[in-house]
C-alpha cells in the first residue's frame, strides 16, 4: 500500500483480495495519508468496498444447517445422496472454520478420496461441496467459493447396454404379464423405474395418447408420446383399474420376476436401468436426433445424450457402405459347343 503523486494529484495504490486498486484524492497529501489508513482499517475488519466480515462457523455445524435446507428442497434421493456426501466431507474438513478453507484443502480432499473411491463417487462429492460452500456465499459466511477454478476428476464413458431385437423377443416371451407391461413402458418410452411405479393414472392422457412424468429425478416435468403398440396396453389395463396408481398390481414381484425371465432368456450382464438405453438406442438408430432423445430422457446435460450419438453414425456408415456406383463388370456367361470335332466358346446364348 502506498501513496503518490502525478502531477500535483495525489493517489493511493493498494492490493484487497488479489485486485489491484488504484484510488485518486486529491490535492492534499494529509488527506491522502488518511484516506489510505482508513482503508488498511477496513481491510483488516474485512470492509472493504461494502463487504462486512463473514460470520465464523465450523463445517460440521454449517453441515446441518444445510442438511435442513436439502430435506425441505431437494427430493429425497438428493437428501438421502447429500447425507451420504457430507458424511465423507465431514471427516475431512470437521474442526475448520469455512473461511479456513482454501482451495489446496479441496485438491487434498480430492486426491484423498481418489486413492479408494471411483471418479464418479469423488465428484458427487466435490458437487455437494461446491453447492454447500455456494450457499454458503448467499447465507453471508464466505465472500468466495474456494472451489472455483476446482477440476472434477475425468470419468470414464458409462455403461451402456442395450438389447438386439433377438433378446427382446427371448425376454417378453419369459415374463408374466403384469411385470411384461412394465418392462414394455419402460422400452417405449424411456422411463425409469420409479417414474414408472410413481405413474398415477391422472399423468395418462390416453386420449392425446401422452404420458405425463411428474416424479422425476431432475425434478422437471416431461411428456412422453404414447405409441400405437404401447396404447392399446394402457386402454386394456385402464379398463379395469382398482387404484389411481397405474401399476400398483403389475408391480408385485417385479425384481424377481424381471431377473427371472432375465436368465431363462439367457441375457446376461443386463439391469433394469438398460432398459432405458434401449429406448433411447433404438431411437438414435430409427433416425431421431440426439436432441429429440435428450428431451425424451430428460436429460438436463446433452452431453449424457451424446453417448448415443456412435450409434446413429454407425447406422449412418452402413447406410452409406451399401452404395457401390462402381460395380466390377460380371463376366458374360460362356456357351460351349461343338464344331466339327472341336469345343468352341460362344458367348451368344447359354444352353440348358
Amino acid at each position: 500500500m502506498r501513496i503518490y503523486q502525478r502531477r500535483k494529484v495525489w493517489y493511493i495504490d493498494y492490493i484487497f483480495q488479489g485486485k489491484r486498486f488504484r484510488k485518486r484524492i486529491g490535492y492534499s497529501k494529509k488527506v491522502a495519508e488518511l484516506t489510505l489508513k482508513d482503508i488498511e482499517v477496513k481491510i483488516a475488519r474485512k470492509e472493504h468496498l461494502g463487504i462486512q466480515e463473514t460470520n465464523k462457523i465450523l463445517f460440521e455445524k454449517y453441515s446441518e444447517e444445510y442438511l435442513k435446507y436439502a430435506k425441505i428442497n431437494k427430493s429425497e434421493k438428493s437428501y438421502t445422496l447429500n447425507i451420504t456426501n457430507i458424511k465423507a466431507l465431514n471427516l475431512f474438513f470437521k474442526g475448520k472454520y469455512l473461511t479456513d478453507i482454501k482451495p489446496q484443502d479441496i485438491e487434498s480432499y480430492k486426491e484423498e478420496r481418489s486413492k479408494n473411491l471411483k471418479p464418479a463417487s469423488v465428484n458427487r462429492d466435490l458437487a455437494c461441496l461446491r453447492h454447500m460452500l455456494n450457499k454458503a456465499i448467499q447465507w453471508g459466511y464466505l465472500l468466495s467459493n474456494p472451489m472455483k477454478g476446482i477440476k472434477l476428476l475425468k470419468e470414464p464413458p458409462g455403461r451402456l447396454r442395450f438389447l438386439s431385437e433377438e433378446e427382446i423377443k427371448r425376454l417378453l416371451q419369459e415374463l408374466p404379464a403384469g411385470s411384461k407391461l412394465i418392462i414394455l413402458v419402460a422400452m417405449y418410452t424411456g422411463m425409469r423405474r420409479s417414474e414408472i411405479l410413481n405413474l398415477n393414472w391422472s399423468n395418462v392422457d390416453l386420449k392425446n395418447r401422452i404420458l405425463v412424468v411428474e416424479k422425476t429425478k431432475t425434478n422437471e416435468r416431461r411428456i412422453i408420446p404414447i405409441n400405437d403398440s404401447l396404447f392399446s396396453q394402457l386402454q386394456e389395463l385402464s379398463a379395469k383399474k382398482k387404484s389411481e396408481v397405474v401399476f400398483a398390481e403389475c408391480r408385485t414381484n417385479l425384481r424377481r420376476n424381471f431377473t427371472d425371465a432375465l436368465k431363462r432368456a439367457n441375457v446376461r450382464d443386463f439391469r433394469f436401468h438398460d432398459l432405458r438405453h434401449t429406448f433411447a438406442s433404438y431411437l438414435v438408430m430409427s433416425g431421431a436426433s440426439i436432441k429429440v432423445v435428450q428431451q425424451l430422457l430428460g436429460h438436463k446435460d446433452l452431453k449424457m445424450t451424446m453417448r448415443y450419438s456412435h450409434l446413429s453414425n454407425e447406422h449412418l456408415q452402413e447406410a452409406v457402405g451399401k452404395l457401390n456406383y462402381l460395380k466390377p463388370e460380371k463376366p458374360k456367361p460362356q456357351t460351349i459347343r461343338e464344331t466339327r470335332g472341336q469345343y468352341k466358346v460362344s458367348h451368344a446364348m447359354v444352353l440348358r
